[in-house]
Order: structure tokens, then C-alpha cells, then sequence
């Protein structure tokens, strides 16, 4: 069985050959584009979505389902670079990365969890798969761990080696190296980092040329700003989205469709996901003896 389930693209423009050609690597084709996104609405529906279901939704399960929306309404965009030829995937996979302290040395770390085909999740699902996963990465138990031990035993010198192989053997020939202890398609279709999380209102995550990701993305940090409405100033809320991809697979039309996208499911939540009455409904549905997994106090706490 392959590490990823590919097509290969047959049909590229003669800009993308160009790019492909003039950019060898990951380490210099890189794009930076940030928006500016109001998020009054989806602090709301976040708002009411854990006072009547009692769960912890975030603004990164919200981007989670709306990246997966993107890929899949856009899906040159859910690809990599194999030999000099784009090859799209057929799966979708969020790739979230979480903070954590080393236990070893006490220095902090990241890992990750990968969230597959979010775009048919409801909220609830997202909010499961992200629960269930962080808690296992933080206690150790995530199947990266392997990986993650197994990294720590390389000699420094062999670092670069060592990943640059990883990555060729991953992505360029297409292996499944999970008898070897590395997890299947550990980096997903695009990497997603919530920065604002650290108190940072805006930061360009770098390619990362082994994991053969061309789309990279950072929430920032809620910022209180005015805004003009119907001609007046007044206060409102930002969040910084800022985007680094890979030219060679991803240009700016790519990037202006995808933004449009994000946008208009940020900036009106309730027209676009689930409504929190319906959340709420599912959930006693499945459990019709327990009611809701919690009290509204507990999601405004955990919050």
C-alpha cells in the first residue's frame, strides 16, 4: 500500500513548468499573503455553539473545516511535487500543530495532529478528532511519537540527511513506512498553526522542504480594532490569516479563490456551518440518556 493515494496531473500551464523548472527545491520558492478577517460573527457562533452543546469549539476547528472546504473546491491545490511533475492527492488532511513541553529536557516542542477529510465532519466530529489526538500527543501515546523518539537518537550531523531521505521516501517514491515507526502521511495536505495561541498577532511559517507541504497557514492572536461600518467607526474584531506557499505549485489565482472562500465562511458563520441549535439536537440524539457532554458554565470556563 503507498504512503499517499495520488493522481497524477496531466495538464500544466506553461507558467507552472516554468516554476517547477526555475525553483528546485522547497527552500526558495516560497509566497507570503496575509488577510485581514472579522471574526465579531464567529466569536458569536463560538459563543453560542458551547453554551448549547457545553463543547469547546475554537477558531481553529471553525479554519479546519473551512480549509478542508477550500481543497476541496479548489483541488490543484491538494497536491505535491514528485520528480518535477504535480501529482493531486485524493484525500484531504489538516494538519494542526500543538505546543507542548518536552519531558526530557523542558524545552517546548511541537508535534502535530492531522484532521482527514474535515470538509464531511460536522463541528462536533472536528472537535472529537482534535480532543482525541491532542490528548494523545500530550501524553505520549500519538502514533508521531515513534517518530518523534526515533529522531531524537540521530546524530546531529546527520540531521539534514536524515530528513531530506525521510521526505524522498515519503512523498518522492510514495513509501508506507509504518512498519519503520514513521506515521502515514504525517504532515497532511496543508500544515495549519495557531500562533495567536503564543500571543502573536501575525507570522510567516516557513516551508518545510521534507514534508513536501505547499501550503502553509498561521492564525494570529483576536485583536480588538475599529472598523468602518455604514460610514461610522466602531469596535470590532481582527484576525490576522497568514499564508506562505509554494510557487511551483500554488500562485496567487490560487490564493485569491482560496481567500474568498475562507472569508465568507469566517465572516458569516451562520450561513455556512451547522447551526448550534442543530449541534445541540445531534448531540441528544446520540445520547438520549446523558443530554449534552457538558454545562454551558464548563465550555465558557474551558474556553
Amino acid at each position: 500500500m503507498p504512503n499517499l493515494v495520488l493522481e497524477r496531473k496531466t495538464k500544466m500551464s506553461a507558467f507552472r513548468r516554468m516554476a517547477i523548472g526555475t525553483w528546485k527545491t522547497a527552500y526558495d520558492p516560497s509566497v507570503y499573503g496575509a488577510m485581514t478577517l472579522r471574526v465579531d460573527e464567529a466569536l458569536r457562533y463560538i459563543e453560542e455553539f458551547r453554551a448549547k452543546t457545553g463543547r469547546r469549539l475554537t477558531l481553529s476547528h471553525l479554519v479546519a473545516k473551512v480549509v478542508g472546504v477550500v481543497l476541496k473546491e479548489h483541488p490543484d491545490a491538494n497536491a505535491v511535487l514528485r520528480f518535477n511533475r504535480i501529482y493531486l492527492r485524493k484525500e484531504i488532511r489538516v494538519f494542526f500543530q500543538v505546543v507542548l513541553k518536552d519531558p526530557e529536557t523542558g524545552e517546548i516542542d511541537l508535534s502535530g495532529v492531522t484532521v482527514d477529510e474535515p470538509q464531511d465532519k460536522s463541528l462536533l466530529e472536528i472537535i472529537d478528532a482534535f480532543e482525541g489526538d491532542v490528548g494523545k500527543v500530550r501524553k505520549g501515546e500519538a502514533e508521531s511519537e515513534a517518530s518523534r523518539s526515533l529522531f531524537k537518537k540521530i546524530p546531529s550531523l546527520l540531521l539534514n540527511l536524515f530528513l531530506n531521505t525521510l521526505g524522498f521516501l515519503l512523498v518522492g517514491l510514495n513509501l508506507d513506512l509504518r512498519f519503520a515507526g514513521i506515521p502515514k502521511d504525517p504532515f497532511g495536505s496543508v500544515m495549519v498553526t495557531n500562533i495567536g495561541s503564543l500571543g502573536l498577532q501575525e507570522a510567516y511559517v516557513p516551508l518545510v522542504p521534507y514534508s513536501r507541504v505547499p501550503l502553509l497557514i498561521a492564525l494570529g492572536t483576536v485583536t480588538d480594532v475599529p472598523v468602518v461600518e455604514d460610514g461610522k467607526v466602531v469596535p470590532g474584531k481582527t484576525m490576522e490569516l497568514c499564508a506562505t506557499f509554494d510557487h511551483r505549485v500554488l500562485d496567487g489565482a490560487h490564493a485569491a479563490a482560496m481567500a474568498r472562500i475562507v472569508r465568507a465562511w469566517i465572516e458569516d458563520p451562520y450561513g455556512h456551518f451547522e447551526s448550534p441549535d442543530e449541534a445541540a439536537a445531534s448531540l441528544e440524539a446520540s445520547a438520549p440518556d446523558e443530554g449534552t457532554t457538558g454545562t454551558a458554565e464548563e465550555a465558557r470556563t474551558a474556553g
